[in-house]
């Protein structure tokens, strides 16, 4: 039993950063119907910046994680600005090929300027375990956890109540419409390609003091698809339903099936999900019927 609550609790850590990253995915399909695959190296990039500024130049870690932030609100302006924005009026698998080649162009680029070793963070989180009952966690992970669920919260609020995220909501739902009421789309896609950035790079924040930071991190921007994928692209809720179903599936076929097959199941099992969710259910379990199969 404590072997399963343990890969329980692995499990909704992993969970709630995938429901963060996929939050990203999330809302610039709602407002572009554009799949982004370059959200795993907007991760990767959050990642390698805020540990160069905790371990190179000694900025105390907030001040660093808030420095990487406002660095990836104008990354994803920029990006959105120079590379998405000449696609739009083209087909929309224009503007996903745009993001696929955007996708190797950062990686690349990261490993010229941080090469392909695994970095660690400087200890940041108490290093005493918790022992919650027979289970022994990580404050690393409980943190994360927080943290994760704290800006899961954060962002709902912000999409239901505050006017940019009405807004938003508005040109998501109907661009011609959000035009005729005088919402500007181009400024609305801006600030999704920026908050889109920023919850990738809490994402690599995260894992990246759990497991350390290496290019291989940005695989988890494709692992992040089946979430997206599972809750509905076109859902943040579902997103968040999506981030933590993956995560404790994956966590347990990894501590349960493993074992037997040597290994690799848990690194297969979210696309095993991906594959059954759009045989079975396309539009995933919060997504609107109407999205189309590509």
């Amino acid at each position: 039993m404590d072997f399963f609550l343990q890969l329980v609790v692995s499990g909704l850590v992993v969970g709630s950063v995938y429901a963060l990253v996929a939050l990203g995915f999330v809302l610039i399909y709602k407002s572009s119907d554009v799949i982004n695959f370059a959200q795993g190296e907007f991760l990767l990039v959050g990642a390698y910046v805020s540990l160069a500024l905790v371990a190179g130049y000694k900025v105390p870690f907030l001040p660093a994680v808030l420095l990487t932030l406002l660095g990836c609100v104008l990354l994803g302006v920029v990006v959105e600005r120079l590379v998405l924005r000449p696609f739009i009026g083209e087909p929309v698998i224009s503007m996903i090929m745009a993001t696929i080649g955007l996708s190797s162009l950062m990686r690349g680029v990261i490993q010229v300027i941080w090469g392909t070793d695994t970095r660690t963070f400087p200890p940041i989180f108490p290093v005493e375990p918790v022992h919650l009952g027979g289970v022994v966690v990580s404050q690393v992970y409980l943190w994360s956890l927080g943290l994760a669920l704290g800006l899961l919260a954060l962002f709902t609020l912000f999409f239901k109540y505050s006017s940019t995220g009405i807004v938003m909501r508005a040109a998501a739902d109907d661009q011609t419409a959000a035009l005729s009421m005088g919402i500007s789309v181009k400024r609305v896609f801006a600030i999704t390609w920026a908050i889109a950035a920023v919850v990738a790079a809490i994402g690599g924040i995260l894992l990246g003091n759990i497991n350390g930071v290496n290019p291989t991190l940005a695989s988890i921007g494709l692992k992040v698809l089946p979430v997206a994928i599972l809750g509905g692209l076109d859902s943040v809720s579902g997103a968040i339903v999506g981030g933590f179903a993956i995560g404790l599936i994956e966590s347990l076929a990894g501590g349960y099936l493993d074992p037997i097959v040597g290994g690799g199941v848990k690194d297969v099992t979210p696309f095993v999900v991906l594959v059954i969710v759009l045989m079975l259910r396309p539009y995933g379990l919060f997504g609107k019927e109407i999205i189309e199969r590509v």
